[in-house]
């Protein structure tokens, strides 16, 4: 009999289990992933920024933790020898509808308290002579981090204080009973007092499992990304993302430093055929049914369907996505965009059709589950980590 134990391998699991560990040292505590290492799905596939709260609604949970999460990411890189990079960010603006846009962003970074600066079109090329635009707002404490370190020296610490993975572990069954719960695994099966879930992709799923109704269904969207040749290494100094437009649920394409030096282009936004649809050609007919039978995800779809048939022309004409960068930085060419692995996000849709747009938790007497761990997930996952642990503290109290 485990005291607690919890399903997920990804940033959020591991940063959970760890602060868990660390908060009750002495109980028995199990971590099951169904990949064989850690971070393979979201938390391995995504951009590596160390996000600083820029776009987010103020007061609530994604600012809050993105905030906290800035510099606990970074305590925590020093702390575990992970190497991280501040670089800052800047959001360009180039046209003047966007420059409108940006002087909303500016009052939101304001309210979220957030060091900036805003530029002028000549401050700006100062900066970054290879970008064009006619103003943008400097981010100082925006940066760089490769999150699949960041997680295996989680997983790292967790085992250290004590605490037991299982990796190759998939999770078939859970049944919550009046004082356990047992977590049926293609290992075998694991009792505990009390279970945390950070299912990512599968996270609906994980709560149908325990007879809960989520509320949410998970829809994937897969980001792709190109990156530069090493030629470009150094084409730009810091992070550079567009103004999104606020009618859209993603934030544009963006020329993102990562931590080996590369520069990387993107993501996008497409649907993708499977929760784990990495490759256009990864499709999956359980997925596909479960998306079409779904009516707040085809409200999504359809209320969304112009921007999405445009994401889905760029993707399979390179051409058009690298219109979307030379918006801002003219000089790239067609040969510059060289293929990178693609990441898939999970976005909760709710039952009436609505991007579920912050984080959501599922809870039932013995389990706490994450429903939606949308992006800065990764930049967050230290507060988040803590959050749950202080909502499991009361569980085991009462």
């Amino acid at each position: 009999m485990h005291d607690f134990i919890i399903i997920g391998g990804g940033i959020l699991g591991m940063s959970t289990a760890m602060q868990l560990k660390q908060a009750y040292p002495d109980r028995r505590m199990l971590l099951v992933e169904k990949e064989q290492a850690p971070a393979c799905h979201q938390s391995g596939h995504n951009s590596g920024v160390i996000h600083a709260g820029v776009y987010y609604t103020p007061g609530s949970l994604k600012a809050r933790f993105c905030l906290a999460g800035n510099r606990a990411t970074r305590e925590f890189c020093e702390a575990h020898g992970v190497a991280y990079e501040i670089c800052g960010k800047l959001l360009v603006a180039t046209s003047e509808l966007e420059k409108q846009r940006m002087e909303a962003l500016w009052e939101r970074t304001a309210a979220n308290g957030l060091e900036r600066e805003w530029l002028s079109g000549e401050a700006l090329r100062e900066r970054e002579p290879n970008i064009t635009g006619i103003g943008g707002i400097f981010v100082p404490s925006s940066g760089i981090v490769d999150y699949a370190a960041v997680t295996r020296a989680m997983a790292a610490e967790f085992e250290r204080l004590g605490g037991e993975i299982r990796y190759g572990a998939e999770v078939s069954g859970l049944e919550e009973r009046r004082r356990e719960v047992v977590v049926t695994t293609s290992q075998g099966e694991c009792t505990g007092r009390y279970l945390v879930t950070c299912s990512g992709l599968m996270a609906d799923r994980v709560i149908r499992m325990l007879g809960q109704k989520p509320g949410f269904t998970i829809c994937p969207f897969r980001g792709e990304y190109y990156v530069l040749p090493e030629r470009h290494n150094d084409i730009v100094n810091h992070l550079i993302y567009p103004i999104p437009d606020p009618s859209m649920p993603f934030l544009g394409v963006h020329l993102t430093r990562m931590i080996d030096g590369s520069v990387t282009v993107g993501p996008n936004a497409v649907l993708a055929f499977k929760r784990e649809g990495y490759r256009r050609r990864d499709v999956s007919l359980r997925d596909l049914a479960g998306m079409a039978a779904n009516p707040g995800l085809l409200k999504v779809l359809g209320s969304n369907l112009r921007p999405g048939l445009a994401e889905m022309k760029n993707s399979l004409h390179k051409r058009g996505y690298l219109e979307l960068v030379r918006k801002y930085c003219p000089s790239l060419s067609l040969d510059d965009l060289e293929p990178y692995p693609a990441g898939v996000r999970a976005q909760a849709v709710s039952r009436d059709g609505k991007l579920v747009d912050d984080f959501l938790f599922v809870n039932t007497p013995r389990t706490l589950n994450v429903g939606n761990a949308p992006s800065p997930a990764a930049t967050s996952a230290l507060p988040i980590g803590a959050h749950i642990v202080e909502k499991l503290k009361k569980q085991v109290a009462d």
